[in-house]
C-alpha cells in the first residue's frame, strides 16, 4: 500500500487520479497501480521472528513424529453437528449475484475513472478476491452461492428443454483434468500483477465481461458441474480453499463443525493439473511480494528509488512469475520424491504428490491472508463508500459513500508493529498446520508411524525454507 500509508497522500492520490485518469485511458500502457502494495519499512528484530518461526515449524514436526497416529486420527475425526441447511434459494441468491455483477460491469465502463471510486476494481479485488478467499477458508463453500453463472445456466438450460442429467452427459476426457483452470488462472495472474492497468475500471470490466461470456458459453455447452470442476478457475481455488474450512455439509445439508484442515485429510489425490493449479496458487502470490523488493529488482540492475513502473517491467514480470512457479513446483517434487526414499514406499510420484500437494492449502491460504491483509483494511473501506455510489452520481445507497477512509490504520510505527506480528503469526500458523495435515496424509501412504515421519522430513524442511522466505518477504524493503 505504498501510495496510500497516509491520509494526506491518501486524498492527494484520489485528486490527481480524478485529473489524470481521461488522459490515462487513451494512452497504450496506462500505468494504474494495483493495490496490494507495503507502504513502510520494518525495522523491528525481523531476525528473532524468522528463527523463531523456523524453529517453530520445526518442533511441531518433531512433536508430530513422536505422537501415537490413532491420537491424532482421533483428533481430526472429531466432529460438532450444527444444524440443516437448505440449497432451495442457491438459484436465486446466484441470480441477484449476478445482477451485481452486471451492476458493476455497467460502473466499471461507465462510472468514475478513479480506482479508488469505481466499486468494479475494488470489488473484484479487494472484496472478492481477498475477502472472500478469506471466507471461504473460515466457513466453506460461499461460492457456490455467490458465483455469478449457476442462477443464468439453470434459468437458460430450462428455457432450452435441457435437464440436469443431459448437461451432464458429457464427459470430457480424463488427461484434461483441470489444465484449463491452470492456463486461466496463470492468466488471471498475469494480469493482476504484471498487467499494466489492471485497476483500470473500463479495461477491467472488459476483462470480466469477456471472461463471464467465455465461461458461461463453455457452461452451456460442456454442462455446469463440467466446466467448474476443470476451467472455471475461481470455483476450482475457492472450492480448495473451502476444504481448509472449519465448517462442512454433508449429503444431507447438515452442517458439522470440524477442525481446520481436518476435510484435508479425506481428500482424493489430485491429477498433475491439481498439482500444478495449487503450487501456482501459492507461487503468484510469492512472486507478488518478492517482484517488489529491492533484491528482485537489484537482480536486473533495476534502482528501487527510482521505480520504473509496471509497464518497464512487463517482461521481467512474466519471466519471474514462470520461474517462481517452476522453481516451487521442481522443490516441492523433489521433497516428494527423497521423502519417499527415504520411507522406501513403493507408491507412483504421482500418487504421493497429488495427496501430500494438499498439505500446500494452509500455506496458500496463509499467504494469501499476509500479503493482502493491508489492500483489505484500507480498500475495504473504499470499496464500502464506492458501493454506496457505484455510478459516482451523488447516492448513498447504504449510507457509507461519505464514510471517512481511515488510511493511518496501517500507517506508522505502532501500525508496523502490529501489522507485522499478525502477519508473521498468519504465516507461521499456516506452515504449522501444513505440517500437521502432510502427517495426517503421510499416514494414508505409509501406515507405518517411522516410515511416515521419515517420508515428511524433506517436505518439513522445504515448508522451514518458505517459513523463512515469507517472513522475509514481510520484512524486507520493497519499492513502487
Amino acid at each position: 500500500m505504498s501510495g496510500r500509508t497516509e491520509g494526506g497522500a491518501v486524498e492527494h492520490l484520489r485528486r490527481r487520479s480524478a485529473l489524470l485518469a481521461p488522459i490515462l485511458t487513451i494512452l497504450p500502457t496506462p500505468a494504474f497501480a494495483h493495490a496490494s502494495d507495503r507502504g513502510h519499512v520494518l525495522l523491528l528484530p525481523t531476525g528473532y521472528y524468522i528463527a523463531g518461526g523456523a524453529l517453530a515449524v520445526a518442533v511441531s514436526f518433531l512433536v508430530l513424529a513422536l505422537l501415537p497416529p490413532d491420537a491424532l486420527d482421533r483428533f481430526w475425526r472429531r466432529r460438532l453437528r450444527l444444524f440443516t441447511f437448505s440449497q432451495a434459494r442457491r438459484t436465486a441468491v446466484n441470480l441477484l449475484s449476478f445482477a451485481g455483477f452486471v451492476t458493476l460491469i455497467v460502473a466499471g465502463l461507465f462510472g468514475s475513472r478513479d480506482p479508488l471510486s469505481n466499486p468494479l476494481p475494488l470489488t473484484i479485488w479487494t472484496l472478492v478476491w481477498v475477502g472472500l478467499a478469506i471466507a471461504q477458508g473460515l466457513f466453506g463453500d460461499l461460492w457456490s452461492w455467490l458465483n455469478p453463472w449457476y442462477g443464468p445456466w439453470r434459468i437458460v438450460t430450462r428455457l432450452i428443454g435441457q435437464c440436469d442429467a443431459q448437461a451432464q452427459e458429457t464427459r470430457l476426457p480424463a488427461w484434461l483434468g483441470c489444465w484449463p483452470a491452470v492456463i486461466l488462472f496463470f492468466a488471471f495472474a498475469w494480469f493482476e500483477l504484471i498487467d499494466p492497468a489492471p485497476d483500470d475500471p473500463a479495461r477491467l470490466a472488459y476483462a470480466a465481461g469477456l471472461y463471464w461470456l467465455f465461461t458461461f458459453i463453455a457452461m452451456l455447452a460442456l454442462g455446469y458441474p463440467n466446466w467448474s470442476r476443470c476451467g472455471e478457475f475461481l470455483t476450482v481455488f475457492f472450492a480448495m480453499v473451502a476444504r481448509f474450512a472449519p465448517m462442512e455439509r454433508d449429503g444431507r445439508g447438515r452442517l458439522t463443525l470440524c477442525w481446520p484442515g481436518a476435510k484435508l485429510l479425506d481428500a482424493a489425490p489430485l491429477p498433475g493439473s491439481g498439482i500444478a493449479f495449487l503450487l501456482l496458487s501459492l507461487s503468484s502470490v510469492s512472486f507478488d511480494g518478492l517482484s517488489k523488493t529491492f533484491f528482485w529488482l537489484g537482480l536486473f540492475d533495476i534502482n528501487p528509488l527510482e521505480y520504473p513502473g509496471r509497464t518497464a517491467l512487463i517482461g521481467i514480470g512474466s519471466f519471474g512469475l514462470v520461474l517462481t512457479f517452476a522453481l516451487l513446483a521442481a522443490a516441492f517434487l523433489l521433497a516428494v520424491i527423497l521423502g519417499q526414499r527415504l520411507a522406501g514406499s513403493g507408491h507412483a510420484l504421482g500418487e504421493a504428490a497429488g495427496l501430500l500437494v494438499w498439505s500446500i492449502v494452509p500455506i496458500a491460504l496463509a499467504y494469501h491472508v499476509a500479503h493482502y491483509l493491508t489492500a483489505l483494511l484500507v480498500d475495504g473501506q473504499y470499496a464500502a463508500a464506492a458501493l454506496s455510489d457505484p455510478f459516482a452520481l451523488g447516492w448513498n445507497l447504504f449510507g457509507t459513500a461519505d464514510m471517512q477512509i481511515e488510511a493511518g490504520i496501517v500507517a506508522g510505527a505502532g501500525s508496523a508493529w502490529w501489522l507485522w506480528n499478525v502477519q508473521a503469526g498468519i504465516i507461521i500458523a499456516g506452515h504449522m498446520l501444513a505440517v500437521l495435515v502432510a502427517h495426517g496424509l503421510a499416514w494414508r501412504l505409509h501406515p507405518v508411524p517411522s516410515r511416515a515421519a521419515l517420508s515428511q522430513l524433506p517436505l518439513t524442511v522445504l515448508m522451514i525454507a518458505y517459513t523463512i522466505f515469507g517472513l522475509w518477504l514481510l520484512a524486507t524493503p520493497t519499492a513502487g
